[in-house]
């Protein structure tokens, strides 16, 4: 994606990542992610700038086609 990381986009594809940890009007809201099961592969796939600054999307996170819902 870019070279500046945006938590609130995934780095994959540059959707709303819909993590509950970069909005401020959902405090202590625990994160989607937390309690779903990552693709290794899709992991693998971020770039080095945005490891630990960027959640992935739920449909990039599960490796799921653009066209499934997530």
């Amino acid at each position: 994606m870019s070279a500046s990381s945006d938590p609130t986009r995934c780095p994959l594809c540059g959707q709303s990542n819909q993590c509950t940890q970069t909005d401020s009007s959902r405090p202590g809201e625990e994160c989607w992610c937390f309690t779903t099961e990552i693709d290794p592969a899709a992991l693998e796939r971020v770039p080095p700038q945005d490891i630990d600054r960027a959640c992935l999307c739920p449909r990039c996170a599960q490796a799921l086609p653009p066209d499934a819902p997530s």
